[in-house]
C-alpha cells in the first residue's frame, strides 16, 4: 500500500496484476486507466447515475468514442437478459478486443460489467469504478464476475481481472447512511478474518468510522481493500486461501435468495457472520469473547444478526445448491480465533440447526 496526500495505491498481484486507487478526485485518472489502445469505451451504469455517467462520457470524449449502457440497479441488473443487452450494444458499435468497458455503479453493476467484459470476444479490458462502499471494498476488487439465475446467486460467472479499480471517495458523500452501513458488513468481515484494527476503529467510534469525511472511514476502507488484495494476489481463482472471503456468505447468500434479493447484500452477510460465529462457538473452535464480539460490532452498525426461526429448511436447501458446496458437502468458513479463518467441511446437520437456533428470531 503506497499512500500520498490525495491517493492511495493498493497493488493486487498475480498474473494479471493491477492497482486499486483510493482517494478524492481520483476519478480524473479514468482515462489513463483505460489506456491508449482503446478507441471505444462502453460505460455500464444504473439509471440513478445517468447524469454522472454523461459527465464521464463528456470528460472522456476527447480521447475515445464513448457509449452509455443504462442497466437496472442492484440484483435486477445481474440477469442474462441484461448481459445480452450489453452484448447487443457492443456488437452494434463494432467493439473490438482492444476496446474497453467501464463498470460505473454499485457491486451488482461492476459484477455485470466485468462479466460482459470477460465474455465479449473472450475478454476485453474493464476498468471498475465502484460508487458504493460495498463495491469498493468487495465486489469491484478481485476479478470475480457473475450473474444470477432463478436457482441462485452468482451461479454463472468467470474470473476476469480488471485493468484498474478507481475508488473515488467523493462519490460516497451523497450516499444515504443506510447504504453506507450496508456496505460495512464486508468491512467487518475483513476485520474478523484478517485485520482486527478495523473492529477496534468501529468500536471506538462507530459514527466516525462510517462517515466518509473522516480519516477513520478511509482507514477501514483501505484496510478492507488491502485484505482482499492480499488474498486475491495469492489465490485468484479460489483454489485455496481465497475461500476465506466467503466468511458469512454461505448462509448470507441463502438469505438473499429467500428474500428474493430484496435484502441488501450486507444485511444478509451480517446474519451469515452471526451464524458463522455461533457455528464456531458450538463446535468448540471459537471463544465466547470473539463470538459475542460479532453481535456487538454488527449492532453498532445497525446491521441484522437474526432471522426467522421457521426458515431453516428453506435456507438449508438453498445452501446445498450453493456453488461453495462441493460433491454435495457443505463448506463453511469459521474462525478458530480472531484473524484465524478455516474451513469447516460437511458439519453435522444437528450442529448447523443448533447454531441457527442461536440467531433465530
Amino acid at each position: 500500500m503506497t499512500t500520498g496526500d490525495a491517493r492511495t495505491s493498493i497493488r493486487v498481484g498475480g498474473e494479471s496484476g493491477y492497482d486499486v486507487i483510493v482517494g478524492r478526485g481520483v476519478l480524473a485518472e479514468l482515462g489513463d486507466a483505460i489506456g491508449a489502445g482503446a478507441a471505444k469505451v462502453l460505460i455500464v451504469h444504473p439509471a440513478t447515475l445517468g447524469a454522472k455517467a454523461a459527465e464521464l462520457r463528456e470528460a472522456l470524449s476527447d480521447r475515445y468514442q464513448v457509449l452509455l449502457a443504462e442497466v437496472p440497479d442492484a440484483e435486477a441488473g445481474k440477469r442474462v437478459e441484461v448481459a445480452a443487452f450489453c452484448w447487443q450494444v457492443l456488437g452494434q458499435a463494432d467493439f473490438t478486443r482492444t476496446d474497453a468497458i467501464v463498470g460505473f455503479g454499485g457491486g451488482a453493476v461492476t459484477d455485470l460489467a466485468g462479466f460482459v467484459a470477460a465474455t465479449w470476444l473472450r475478454g476485453v479490458r474493464v476498468v471498475q469504478v465502484p460508487t458504493t462502499v460495498l463495491g469498493m471494498v468487495d465486489a469491484a476488487v478481485g476479478g470475480k464476475t457473475g450473474i444470477n439465475t432463478n436457482e441462485g446467486k452468482n451461479l454463472v460467472g468467470v474470473f476476469h481481472a480488471p485493468a484498474a479499480v478507481i475508488c473515488d471517495l467523493d462519490v460516497l458523500d451523497t450516499l444515504p447512511k443506510n447504504e453506507i452501513l450496508a456496505g460495512f458488513a464486508e468491512i467487518v468481515k475483513a476485520g474478523f478474518i484478517r485485520y482486527p484494527e478495523i473492529l477496534d476503529i468501529i468500536e471506538a467510534d462507530a459514527d466516525a468510522a462510517t462517515d466518509p469525511a473522516t480519516p477513520e472511514f478511509r482507514r477501514v476502507i483501505e484496510l478492507s481493500i488491502q485484505m482482499k488484495a492480499d488474498v486475491v494476489s495469492e489465490d485468484f481463482t479460489e483454489q485455496g486461501l481465497r475461500e476465506i472471503l466467503n466468511y458469512g456468505h454461505t448462509l448470507g447468500h441463502a438469505v438473499e435468495h429467500a428474500e428474493r434479493y430484496q435484502w441488501r447484500h450486507g444485511a444478509a452477510v451480517a446474519v451469515g457472520m452471526a451464524f458463522a460465529a455461533e457455528l464456531g462457538r458450538l463446535s468448540g473452535r471459537l471463544s465466547d469473547e470473539v463470538a459475542d464480539r460479532h453481535r456487538r460490532v454488527l449492532d453498532l452498525l445497525s446491521l441484522p444478526t437474526s432471522y426467522p426461526a421457521g426458515r431453516w429448511n428453506t435456507l438449508l436447501a438453498t445452501m446445498q445448491r450453493d456453488k461453495k458446496a462441493r460433491a454435495g458437502q457443505l463448506r463453511f468458513i469459521v474462525l478458530d480465533d480472531l484473524a484465524k479463518p478455516t474451513v469447516m467441511l460437511a458439519p453435522d446437520q444437528s450442529l448447523l440447526f443448533a447454531a441457527y437456533q442461536e440467531i433465530a428470531s
